[in-house]
């Protein structure tokens, strides 16, 4: 669960030693800052944040920094004259070319569905365990409330078993909420570390990849595109009959060569207030109206050494709030984010006990206020936005 407290936030210091390497990512054509790039070196990922800013952290020496994102030339910077921080890394966009093998344009759903056969080989074969940076988020109206964040690890078992087993562990975290009352609402919404158990639509095929469920969609080749150097397939997909739940919107890439899906977009029907309200609310106070106005998932994959592997999933919900008594409504907006920064295949054990984050829990609940200034030691983390930096600033000092 995403437990949602609306007047907290929490603040980040990074703090680091060994190797760093830091900097911008923008598009080469415009100068526009690039968020959710992927960022990586000597087996250590992060992603970009929404100022296109990212710090890799690593304890081996860093030769290069490969940097990619969808619709963009993936770029190697090299790092041989000793330069490892405040780089701008410009990417530059590429149009794609449909290999004549492949061309599946007249049949989008045979497409997908030969991606759904080919997952036990495109995914990894082995248990894995993954290190990952957490985060979540909740807005009042245009300010931050709400800040949660830490370590965790996640535990997948083979992609030709299901998720029964999959877990996610809480290392270490830190939390800040907003002091005013007025801003408290305690609401909780779906989401939270599990989420990337539960939206890794790969390996939870029953979430949208089976022939039942795509059978409620229309499905549509677009334009393809690139991610890094790997040509991809484009999939629209959109509802074509009504159920008794919402469906939702969105696009899946497939990788060209491998017939992999490397990244999921998807944005929930809203059509229906009351079946998108059953599907994003846990829980609400009495009194309060909920109206839902937006969920969107991204759920990414990353190639490597011939293995596809999940890297990145972020949820965002935007809701009003409202009671009977008052005029006006109040816009939320919660997000939740987990990004792989390393893995392994290598001795790796499950996640068992007490270790294991439950579904039920809210990820708030289980870590501690910030005061630790070296918290992050050596751990990646997503860097805090600008306006998110400030808003942390401005409520810990409400604290001292």
């Amino acid at each position: 669960m995403f437990l949602v407290f609306l007047t907290i936030l929490t603040s980040v210091d990074a703090w680091a030693q060994r190797t760093i390497v830091s900097g911008t990512v923008v598009c080469g054509e415009t100068g526009n800052v690039i968020a959710s790039a992927s960022v990586t070196a000597a087996g250590v990922a992060v992603v970009t944040n929404d100022d296109g800013l990212f710090t890799l952290k690593t304890d081996t020496a860093v030769e290069a920094v490969t940097v990619s994102h969808v619709g963009y030339r993936s770029r190697r910077v090299s790092l041989k004259d000793g330069q490892l921080e405040n780089l701008t890394v410009k990417l530059v966009p590429t149009s794609v070319q449909l290999s004549e093998v492949l061309v599946m344009a007249d049949n989008p759903r045979e497409l997908v569905m030969a991606a759904i056969r080919k997952i036990p080989q495109n995914y990894s074969r082995q248990p894995q365990l993954y290190n990952c940076f957490y985060r979540e988020t909740a807005m009042k109206r245009q300010h931050y409330i709400c800040v949660s964040e830490g370590v965790v690890d996640m535990y997948k078992t083979s992609y030709q078993q299901g998720t029964g087993r999959d877990r996610v562990a809480i290392r270490k975290g830190r939390r800040l909420l907003s002091p005013k009352r007025n801003d408290t609402l305690s609401v909780k919404v779906m989401g939270g570390p599990v989420a990337s158990v539960q939206l890794d639509l790969v390996k939870n095929t029953d979430f949208l990849l089976n022939a039942d469920d795509l059978d409620c969609y229309d499905l549509k080749m677009e334009t393809p595109t690139s991610i890094g150097d790997r040509q991809q397939f484009v999939v629209s997909i959109r509802p074509r009959v009504t159920m008794d739940y919402a469906l939702y919107f969105g696009k899946l890439y497939i990788d060209q060569e491998t017939q992999a899906f490397t990244r999921a977009e998807l944005s929930l029907d809203m059509s229906d207030r009351e079946k998108a309200t059953r599907l994003m609310l846990v829980r609400k106070p009495t009194g309060v109206r909920f109206r839902p106005k937006e969920l969107s998932l991204l759920v990414d994959y990353r190639f490597v050494d011939g293995v596809t592997l999940i890297s990145y999933v972020r949820t965002t919900f935007r809701f009003n709030c409202d009671w009977k008594r008052r005029l006006f409504a109040t816009s939320f907006t919660a997000c939740c984010e987990m990004a792989v920064t390393s893995s392994t295949d290598h001795d790796v054990q499950p996640i068992r006990g007490r270790e294991s984050f439950d579904q039920r829990d809210a990820f708030f609940d289980r870590v501690d206020y910030f005061r630790d200034p070296a918290f992050w030691q050596d751990y990646n983390i997503i860097e805090p936005t600008e306006s998110l930096d400030k808003a942390i600033d401005k409520l810990i000092k409400k604290y001292d």
